[in-house]
């Protein structure tokens, strides 16, 4: 690669996060070199997984938190995306921030949300705060970032309203051409019980018999044994199997690209993933699932205003959903151009000189603990160096105590459960 051509880095720790980052580097940065730089964690993508985002980078490395400190092609990029959790971007701007602090130059840094912020949102802001720019997704988010920062002392103007950067694809259009096509999007972990998430796919599996002459597509994220960023214990691919009656042949469990999958839908349904944006972007008909309940803990009370709401009965009666215009265009959908704003601020820094050294909130004298805490989590000490590697027999060692201590803890509870409080329930019936 020709040291004069200009990169942008990033940083990801899940396929999920690798679409998010990834495809915000193409939108701000189209004509840079592409880096991708992976996590180690139990959810690095795997070549399957790239290869149903769609976006290949131009170099790859697989990488710990603390050897980017020291690592002179990072810190050599134009622009890094932190496209990660808000405990390991806090861990990185304070480290960062440190290692960078005597360069002449350094990347502007851009970090957010991987998709809609229906919790947790305070947290999770105050953690990437100190990056150089945090992307809002939407009007809505923006204004809610920009005050929080604003009142605890942070600049709002780091804050930069956008848009899911996937969003795009053609509009809907109807087509003979095909067998109208239900697309039910997977979450690993919206339902996450078993039997929650067998009797999703029964319903599934009833509104195919119940309409032969549709295909009916579950949208798979990944191969049994494969990671994301959520854990998925029961996966469709096993709970097919287990269905009351042999799947119908019109119901397909179907892996792919989420934009080409939406590109020969008729209805999208979902409890609340992100392709719910995707295809109400496109105008296609979305549906988001009351079956559950609308909840926080399922994040489909974020589209109670979308009016896309919906149950596998009234689909089954031939509910087509259409996301109200008003809270569409409040989400980001349906922007031309969102990443303008973006690509403006990033050429404001650049031309204002050397940038500031990166200063995340949470200081050392601000949240000591707290900060402390996520640095070690992600293998720094207080002053953002990385901490001394383990030793075999020190690792050997500390899992050994794990271990032991996981059996002492089962071994409490078994006599708990089975001795302790049976005696108890009799004592007090004597």
């Amino acid at each position: 690669m020709p040291p004069s051509l200009r990169r942008i880095a990033v940083l990801a720790d899940s396929d999920t996060r690798w679409k998010w980052g990834a495809s915000v580097a193409r939108q701000i940065a189209p004509d840079h070199a592409l880096d991708a730089y992976f996590l180690r964690t139990r959810a690095t993508p795997t070549e399957r997984q790239l290869a149903e985002v769609g976006i290949a980078p131009d170099t790859r490395r697989d990488v710990t938190a603390a050897e980017l400190v020291d690592d002179e092609e990072f810190a050599s990029a134009d622009i890094v995306v932190l496209s990660i959790i808000g405990g390991t971007a806090l861990a990185l701007v304070h480290s960062l921030g440190l290692a960078w602090q005597a360069r002449a130059e350094r990347p502007v840094t851009v970090t957010g949300y991987v998709g809609v912020v229906y919790e947790k949102m305070v947290d999770g802001l105050l953690t990437r705060a100190g990056a150089d720019v945090v992307l809002a997704n939407s009007a809505y988010d923006s204004e809610r970032f920009r005050g929080v920062f604003a009142n605890v002392g942070i600049d709002p103007d780091t804050v930069v309203e956008c848009a899911l950067p996937f969003l795009g694809g053609d509009p809907y259009a109807p087509s003979t051409d095909r067998p109208f096509t239900l697309t039910f999007a997977v979450q690993p972990s919206v339902p996450k019980g078993r039997e929650e998430r067998l009797t999703l796919l029964e319903r599934a599996a009833s509104h195919a018999r119940r309409h032969p002459k549709r295909l009916v597509l579950m949208k798979l994220r990944s191969l049994p044994g494969e990671h994301t960023t959520h854990v998925e214990a029961n996966p469709y691919q096993e709970l097919i199997e287990d269905l009351a009656e042999p799947a119908p042949s019109n119901l397909q469990l179907v892996y792919g690209n989420m934009g080409e999958v939406l590109d020969r839908t008729d209805l999208l349904v979902t409890v609340s993933s992100t392709a719910a944006l995707e295809s109400m972007h496109r105008n296609i008909p979305t549906a988001i699932l009351t079956d559950f309940g609308v909840r926080e803990a399922h994040g489909n009370h974020y589209f109670v205003e979308s009016g896309s709401l919906a149950s596998w009965d009234e689909l089954d009666a031939g509910a087509l959903p259409r996301v109200d215009p008003a809270w569409a265009a409040a989400q980001g959908i349906g922007k031309t151009d969102p990443y303008a704003a973006t690509r403006a601020r990033i050429a404001a820094l650049r031309a204002a000189g050397p940038l500031p050294q990166l200063r995340p909130y949470y200081s050392p004298q601000r949240a000591g603990i707290y900060l402390g805490g996520l640095l070690e989590r992600n293998g720094f000490d207080e002053k953002g160096r990385p901490l001394p590697a383990l030793g075999a027999g020190d690792g050997a060692l500390k899992a050994a105590v794990r271990g032991a201590t996981r059996r002492g803890a089962k071994r409490l509870y078994r006599m708990g459960y089975q001795r302790v409080a049976p005696a108890l329930r009799r004592w007090g019936q004597t």
